[in-house]
C-alpha cells in the first residue's frame, strides 16, 4: 500500500477547521478531532504535541487555504481595483450558504473565544486577520482610491479593517440567528456604503 506523506495530518486539519467552526475551541478535544479525520490518536501525537500546537499549524492552514480561494476568486479578473473591492464584498455575500461552519471565520471563531487564555493562538489569530486586510484588500482598495477619490480624507487601512470589522461582526450575527439573512443585508449595506466612499462630491 502506497501511503502519502503528510495524508493523515492534512486530514487532521482539514477536520479541526471543522470541528473547531461547529464547536468551538474549549468544547474539542483531540479525541473529536481524530473522529473527525478517522485516523487514530497516536497519529495525531506523531504530527502535533498538543491541540494549542494544531491550532497553531491550523491558523497557519487556514491563511494559505483561505488566500488561495480568494486570490482565485473570478472579481480578481476585473481590470477596476473598485469593481475588485466591490466583487470581493459580492463574493463574500455569494458564499454566505449551507452549514454555518462552512461559512463563517475560524479566526474569528477562534479568537472570540480564547483572546484571554491562550496568548499564542490569539496573536496567531491577529497575524491572520491583520494579513488578509493586508494581502488581499489594501492593494485594490489604495488603487481605487488613486483613481477614483485621489482627495479622500480617509486610509485605505481603515477601509479594509472596517470591511472585516463588518464581516465579522456578521458572522456573529449569523451564529446567533442561525442563518445569513443579517449578513447578507450587513454586507449589502456594506457594499453601498464603500460605493459612496468612491463617488465625487458634487461641486458647490
Amino acid at each position: 500500500m502506497v501511503r502519502t506523506p503528510g495524508l493523515s495530518r492534512n486530514k487532521l486539519l482539514s477536520a479541526a477547521i471543522d470541528v473547531f467552526r461547529r464547536k468551538g475551541y474549549a468544547a474539542t478535544t483531540v479525541d473529536d478531532i481524530c473522529a473527525e479525520a478517522g485516523v487514530t490518536k497516536g497519529s495525531f501525537f506523531h504530527h502535533f504535541k498538543t491541540k494549542e500546537d494544531l491550532t497553531l499549524q491550523l491558523v497557519e492552514h487556514w491563511n494559505t487555504w483561505t488566500a488561495e480561494i480568494f486570490r482565485s476568486a473570478p472579481y480578481q479578473q476585473l481590470d477596476d481595483p473598485l469593481a475588485r473591492v466591490l466583487g470581493y464584498v459580492d463574493f463574500r455575500i455569494a458564499i454566505l450558504g449551507g452549514e454555518i461552519a462552512a461559512y463563517t471565520c475560524l479566526l474569528g471563531t477562534l479568537v472570540q473565544e480564547v483572546h484571554a487564555t491562550h496568548p499564542d493562538v490569539r496573536a496567531a489569530c491577529e497575524a491572520g486577520l491583520n494579513g488578509h486586510i493586508e494581502e488581499l484588500l489594501l492593494p485594490d482598495i489604495e488603487a481605487a482610491r488613486a483613481r477614483h477619490a485621489p482627495n479622500a480624507e480617509w486610509s485605505a487601512a481603515s477601509v479594509g479593517y472596517f470591511i472585516q470589522s463588518v464581516l465579522q461582526g456578521s458572522f456573529i450575527f449569523v451564529k446567533a440567528c442561525q442563518g445569513p439573512d443579517v449578513a447578507r443585508e450587513n454586507l449589502a449595506h456594506l457594499r453601498r456604503y464603500l460605493t459612496s466612499l468612491f463617488t465625487p462630491a458634487p461641486h458647490p
